[in-house]
């Protein structure tokens, strides 16, 4: 058993939330440790590091798996899930159908509620509400974003940023390479071949 329960509880809402104690240790959470406060078990995973630290409350249908954090004030609630090597912190708010994962960091007064969805190394602070969509990165005031046709598709277009390169898979070409490098292992092989003569 990764966590327990303990009778410190708290009212939200009318809702009883119970202070949680690691009952071994596992990343950085040592055994005895007391963390946040969840409304029940199914709040917090028994698998991976994943933990709540500090005032941070989850309730609800919440969850918080893997390696993910909550801490600070911050609060998921709602059918809300923080999983990968999410954190949410601060006072931030996750609730509604939202999901934050991967790198994902929610913090300061940010709320993402909705049916929206943060993920990769994605960073939301400061005052934003975020209620749908996919938010999935972040660039610097003075990054340009690059967008690349994918193929026929006319409806996506692939976003990158940096010195990206995308080129189209060309098969006629990729072919006549497979068939260059077959002629030069085997070339290599009768080189090898006649060495031993």
């Amino acid at each position: 058993m990764k966590f327990s329960l303990t009778q410190n509880t708290k009212q939200l809402f009318g809702i009883t939330l119970y202070q949680i104690k690691a009952e071994k240790s596992f990343g950085n959470v040592r055994k005895g440790e007391l963390g946040g406060w969840i409304e029940k078990k199914e709040n917090l995973s028994e698998e991976g590091n994943s933990w709540v630290y500090g005032d941070a409350q989850v309730y609800g249908n919440a969850q918080v798996y893997g390696n993910a954090r909550v801490s600070g004030n911050a609060r998921v609630s709602g059918n809300a899930w923080v999983y990968g090597d999410a954190q949410v912190y601060g006072n931030a708010r996750v609730s509604g159908n939202a999901w934050v994962y991967g790198n994902a960091q929610v913090y300061g007064n940010a709320q993402v509620y909705g049916d929206a969805q943060v993920y990769g190394n994605a960073r939301v602070y400061g005052q934003l509400q975020l209620t749908s969509g996919f938010f999935f990165g972040y660039k610097r005031k003075k990054e340009e974003l690059k967008y690349f046709s994918l193929g026929d598709d006319g409806d996506y277009e692939l976003v990158g940023k940096g010195n990206c390169k995308v080129e189209e898979q060309n098969n006629k070409k990729t072919e006549l390479l497979r068939k260059a490098q077959e002629l030069i292992d085997k070339a290599q092989e009768l080189k090898n071949e006649a060495n031993k003569l």
